[in-house]
């Protein structure tokens, strides 16, 4: 049942007004969306997720605004995470999928995507996204409030209400990002220790173990929370020392598809490579599709109410906090991007491929608000969204005759636009959440939103474009995992190639798990990815374990002890990003900063437990106001 909000009142109310849509709230806005969507495209192609950016972006802004700048406007803080929080949304989209035409375009298949065909594809997509999203405010956000949590939504509302603490909280994440910073050019610039630790067995042949020792593999751990990361260990255990074994035990000497050299020859990254990233990738393609197939019910029901909302939206309201932009305008402006995707040379998209945008856009526009409403934006399985709609949009294509190159660019292309379309519809529901418990102005907002998405898609094609220079994608340092699944299965279905079996090992492993009340899409996902990456976020995990069943100290003390470390780590994430884009630049330009001296492995493990120790130390040091 919805909750009745005839009695609910915003913090600021409606006939109350503020300075919000400021040229200070903009500016700063459009530094962060950068910001963290630079350092979100870097974590996306390292371990295959993005953490939400909307806490932190509460919190910085909370820290130049209110400090720095002495500005007393909540809603002018509001304003900065909204268009802060639009980089990671895009920087999602983007990375699930378009590093895909990076790796075509180096076997020789295709040109390299151009900066304006990446431009185009985060813009149309974000902004499908925002436009999509506002006739679900009224039936998400005001008649649900009270049923749907909206975590990050709810939770920047609170970091944004305790605004006297607004400094302290920016300081920790001021902290963790330095450490972050100063930590990864440690490890990966100057190399004093090694990044990733590692030791294949050889008596158990085909298994290896070992750990990633990096600050945003324990931010991820540390956020994610120990269950999910218990749930990527336990897939990555399942790849790594179970079934890549039995491939080395009874492979022998043969040569199976798609690998070209005897499994007995071939070290267990050969054998991952080879064989359990096709079974890795029919995992997170079941996991994607079972998630859609349990919410089927919520889709329903959201678009009834959709469709209720726009009726009652036609006239607009003479109340601030009820205004969104005008329908009539927004229709226009879809109709112009859609006629954009399908005429415009830099889409290879035909008529029936701008459709396909139209049409699955809006449905995943509608399936992600709903999600985040539920599980919050760092859980919303936007990958998931993303496999189906490239292997529907691939069937598609190849029946209706576009095959070959513009085939398969166009599938991927329409994957990156409804990927970043889910995503940012996602990022803009919590958002407007935010807005509707302080009492911010719905238009101002989704116009905020617009600029984050316009921004940070101007960011991230040269993001991209420097990564690829630097290590190259698929390699050890950005192995762009879903990018590089997505590029599978389009190959694999274009060109009749994909090993189904392997695959369908995936899909009924997925289908075991399921049955057995296991997550899929976070097992699948460790499947998917080297353990050693599943190992350093378990590690954060871990951290938050402990910290949330401390004996002797109250709810409140622990929930503040956990608000702390998500700072801190939001602030490594960020760090570890930051400076990974500026060695990255330093790669590029062919400048080698490395040292020979060099602490070696034990080393690396000692500096990465006094990690560990400096988040646990920042989660426990609560200060007594």
């Amino acid at each position: 049942m919805s909750n009745k909000n005839n009695d609910f009142k915003p913090y600021i109310p409606a006939e109350r007004v503020v300075p919000e849509f400021t040229v200070t709230s903009i500016l700063i806005g459009i530094v962060l969306a950068i910001v963290f969507g630079a350092a979100n495209a870097y974590l996306g192609l390292r371990v295959g997720m993005t953490i939400s950016a909307s806490i932190p972006a509460a919190v910085l802004s909370m820290g130049i605004i209110r400090i720095i700048l002495r500005r007393d406007s909540i809603l002018e803080n509001n304003l900065v995470q909204t268009i802060g929080s639009a980089g990671e949304s895009v920087a999602a989209g983007a990375i699930f999928t378009l590093p895909a035409l990076f790796l075509w375009a180096k076997d020789g298949v295709i040109s390299m995507p151009s900066m304006i065909t990446i431009f185009l594809v985060a813009t149309f997509g974000g902004i499908l996204g925002v436009i999509f999203m506002i006739p679900l405010r009224q039936a998400l956000i005001v008649e649900e409030h009270g049923v749907l949590p909206f975590p990050e939504g709810t939770a920047c509302a609170e970091v944004l209400l305790a605004g006297e603490e607004g400094g302290s909280k920016a300081g920790t994440v001021f902290a963790g990002l330095g450490v972050a910073a100063i930590y990864k050019l440690a490890a990966d610039g100057f190399k004093f220790f090694p990044s990733e630790i590692g030791y294949d067995i050889q008596s158990y042949k085909g298994s290896s173990v070992g750990v990633q020792v990096l600050p945003a593999l324990v931010g991820v751990g540390y956020i994610c929370g120990p269950k999910i990361s218990s749930y990527l260990l336990a897939g990555g255990a399942l790849s790594w020392l179970v079934l890549m074994p039995m491939i080395a035990l009874f492979g022998g000497d043969a040569v199976i598809f798609p690998a070209t050299k005897a499994i007995s020859s071939m070290a267990p990254s050969d054998i991952w490579g080879s064989y359990i990233k096709y079974i890795g990738a029919g995992a997170v393609a079941t996991g994607g599709v079972l998630s859609l197939i349990k919410s089927f019910p919520l889709i329903i029901r959201t678009f009834k109410q959709a469709m209720g909302s726009m009726a009652k939206n036609r006239t607009s309201s003479s109340l601030r906090t009820e205004q969104d932009l005008p329908m009539s305008a927004l229709l226009v402006v879809m109709l112009v991007i859609a006629v954009a995707i399908w005429l415009l040379p830099a889409f290879p998209v035909t008529f029936i491929g701008a459709l396909i945008v139209v049409v699955f856009g809006f449905f995943f526009a509608t399936v992600s608000s709903r999600m985040v409403g539920l599980i919050g934006s760092s859980n919303n399985p936007v990958s998931g969204m993303a496999i189906a709609t490239i292997i529907i949009t691939t069937l598609i294509l190849k029946g209706t005759g576009t095959t070959g190159e513009l085939g398969m660019t166009g599938a991927i292309t329409i994957g990156g636009i409804i990927c970043v379309i889910a995503a940012i519809a996602g990022d803009c529901s919590q958002d407007l959440k935010t807005g509707f418990i302080l009492g911010a102005t719905p238009k101002k907002q989704q116009l905020a939103e617009m600029i984050g998405v316009i921004t940070s898609a101007a960011a991230i094609g040269p993001v991209l474009y420097l990564l690829d220079n630097a290590w190259g994608y698929g390699g050890e340092e950005i192995p762009a995992p879903q990018a590089t699944m997505m590029r599978m299965l389009v190959e694999g279905i274009m060109n009749a190639e994909l090993p189904w079996g392997l695959i369908l090992i995936g899909v009924f492993i997925a289908i075991a798990v399921e049955i057995v009340g296991v997550p899929v899409m976070p097992f699948a996902v460790g499947m998917y990815l080297p353990f050693s990456l599943s190992v350093g976020i378990m590690a954060g995990g871990i951290v938050r374990y402990f910290v949330e069943r401390r004996k002797n100290v109250s709810d409140d003390d622990i929930k503040e002890s956990v608000e702390r470390g998500t700072l801190y780590t939001s602030g490594l994430i960020a760090g570890e990003g930051l400076m990974g884009i500026a060695l990255a630049a330093l790669a590029a330009l062919n400048i080698n900063i490395g040292s020979s001296f060099n602490i070696g492995k034990i080393g690396g493990l000692v500096i990465f437990a006094l990690l560990l120790a400096s988040l646990a130390y920042v989660c426990v040091n609560t200060k007594k106001k």
